[in-house]
Formats: C-alpha cells, sequence, structure tokens
C-alpha cells in the first residue's frame, strides 16, 4: 500500500513539473544527478504536494507531511552515509529514499515552515525511545504556547498528544532560534541558541548551500 501511494503520488505530479520554478529545477536536477531519475520524481512530488498542501488547514497540514514523508524507508545512517551520526536535509533524505529518526523529523519541520507553520509552534523533540531502549527524535507541535504538544513520529505514525506518548522521554528540543533542556514532560527549560548544537550547524550549512552527498548504499535498487 505504502508504495502504491507513492507511486500515485509520482504519477500526479508529472503534470506539475512543468510549473516547477527555477529553484525548483536545480533542486530536481542536482538530485537527479547525485542519486538518479526516481530521486528527482521523489523531490518534484515533494514540491507538488507541498503546493497542494498550502490551503489546508494547519491540523490537516501537519496530517499530510507526516503520512507524506513516512512512506520513506528507515535506514541506519552508519549503512547510509558511513557515519555514527548524520543530520540529513529534505533533499538528501528524499534522494537517499531513506534516513533515520532525525531525517524524518527534519524533513518534517522544514516542509511545516515552508507551509507557513510558525517556527515558534515547531520544535525538534530528542527523547529516549523506552520500549527500544535508545534515542530518538520527533516533531512537536503547539498550538499556542500553553498547549500540549502534538507529536509527530515515525515510529508511531498516528499524531497523538505527548501525554499520550508515555514511551518517550524528552532528553531536550530545539527550533531555529532556541533549544531548551527537557528533564521532565512540558515545555523545558531554555537553554540557549540552537546554534549550540553542531549538527544543526552543519545541517544547516549543507541546507543553505544545496551540497548533496552521496549515500552509501541506493535504496532505489
Amino acid at each position: 500500500m505504502r508504495k502504491l501511494l507513492l507511486l500515485a503520488a509520482l504519477v500526479a505530479s508529472a503534470t506539475y513539473t512543468q510549473a516547477l520554478n527555477t529553484v525548483e529545477q536545480q533542486w530536481v536536477s542536482a538530485v537527479s544527478k547525485k542519486y538518479g531519475t526516481r530521486a528527482g520524481k521523489r523531490v518534484e512530488t515533494w514540491r507538488s504536494n507541498l503546493a497542494q498542501y498550502q490551503n489546508l488547514s494547519e491540523t490537516a497540514k501537519l496530517r499530510a507531511v507526516n503520512d507524506f514523508f513516512n512512506q520513506l524507508n528507515f535506514v541506519d545512517d552508519i549503512r547510509l552515509w558511513g557515519k555514527k551520526d548524520y543530520w540529513a536535509t529534505p533533499l538528501e533524505f528524499l534522494g537517499a529514499n531513506g534516513g533515520d529518526c532525525e531525517d524524518f523529523t527534519i524533513a518534517k519541520y522544514f516542509s511545516l515552515l515552508e507551509l507557513g507553520v510558525s517556527d515558534t509552534k515547531l520544535r525538534l523533540v530528542y527523547v529516549k525511545a523506552l520500549e527500544l531502549n535508545q534515542f530518538h527524535m520527533v516533531l512537536a507541535y503547539y498550538s499556542k504556547p500553553s498547549a500540549e504538544p502534538v507529536l509527530l513520529d515515525n515510529l508511531n505514525k498516528t499524531i497523538q498528544p505527548a501525554s499520550k506518548r508515555r514511551d518517550l522521554l524528552p532528553v531536550y528540543s530545539f527550533n531555529g532560534k532556541n533549544l531548551w533542556l527537557m528533564k521532565e514532560r512540558g515545555s523545558g527549560k531554555l537553554a540557549g541558541k540552537s546554534s549550540r548544537l553542531s549538527l544543526w550547524n552543519d545541517l544547516r550549512s549543507r541546507e543553505s548551500s544545496l551540497k548533496l552527498n552521496t549515500p552509501v548504499i541506493n535504496l532505489d535498487e
């Protein structure tokens, strides 16, 4: 079913290709050159879908973006990138056709920003997945500062309030500006700027320069 949904989206995006702006065409060309034609089609589908999501409510945008990226493959960094920890840009994630939890979360974050969701409503949350006994990342959305956040996740693919995810223990969270320590479930304690995170700085540098790294394996094969 997942492959059929992705295939349908790829077919639907064909008519959108001519409408891509110059920057988007450059993205498609760069990804196609690095990762192959099918990878370029995934980028076209992403751009087409975002255009279709523009007029949705914020709640519907969350569901649409969460469902779209959760179709991609989960692959450990060491297998895909040859590194223990690597935060991929959305173009790298789509190009490689997979990534780990950080890559799912980052792609959803940047897509929602582009759809007009305020950065103040979003946080990338580093958590301990208690049942798996490993660290994990999810995206939190706050409808207002005092609201309980809902979580977008690639493990549990249904968007749920944070209080329903007793399997996750928050450690820290951040957005484009700030960093919070989260010793308990809640908004956390402000700990400075997100620029303190070296992996985040490296990601933003690659995202702004459109530098595309080639993965060790090709998941389209």
